[in-house]
């Protein structure tokens, strides 16, 4: 390990014990912890789990079975932006199939991933509960109702080209 990553490394344990001691009541589940991590760096990293073990004074495979038990835990950093594409009942009968093909061929991806520039990460919903304005998507969970498979993708475009900031 070279002395940068070293300094990365380092860096990123302070943020992960930072998540898991500092809020108003620490957490004391591994559960817990873990969705604090999320919260704060939007990912699990390898570090998380160890950091998780120590903190939680389990072992690191009890952690990773908490980890890996949940869909919604990412284990790789995301985009700068996500693009949630509900696909729920509502939005299913809605015409969701074609908004997602749109946003993947925008995107140039063909399952929920991230683009190859680490612009924006393509996530599936089962529900974003806003069925009234079905199709919806959501942009860093602010929500867009009654998109088209055109609007979606433009949508998808703009994002490559000028992000918001987030994360």
């Amino acid at each position: 390990m070279t002395t940068t990553s070293s300094d990365t490394s380092t860096k990123l344990r302070e943020r992960i014990r930072h998540a898991i001691t500092s809020q108003q009541q620490p957490t004391i589940t591994v559960l817990s912890s873990l969705l604090a991590v999320q919260d704060a760096i939007h990912y699990i990293p390898d570090e998380a789990i160890e950091e998780v073990a120590d903190h939680s004074r389990t072992s690191i495979n009890e952690v990773w079975s908490v980890a890996s038990f949940y869909t919604n835990f990412r284990f790789t950093p995301p985009g700068r932006v996500t693009l949630d594409v509900c696909w729920g009942p509502s939005c299913h009968l809605l015409g969701a199939q074609n908004v997602l093909k749109a946003v993947q061929d925008e995107l140039g991806i063909d399952e929920e991933a991230t683009t190859e520039d680490g612009t924006v990460t393509l996530r599936y919903s089962t529900c974003l509960g806003a069925c009234a304005n079905a199709p919806v998507v959501a942009v860093d969970h602010h929500m867009k109702g009654r998109v088209t498979p055109d609007s979606a993708a433009q949508l998808a475009a703009g994002l490559r080209t000028n992000p918001p900031e987030s994360h």
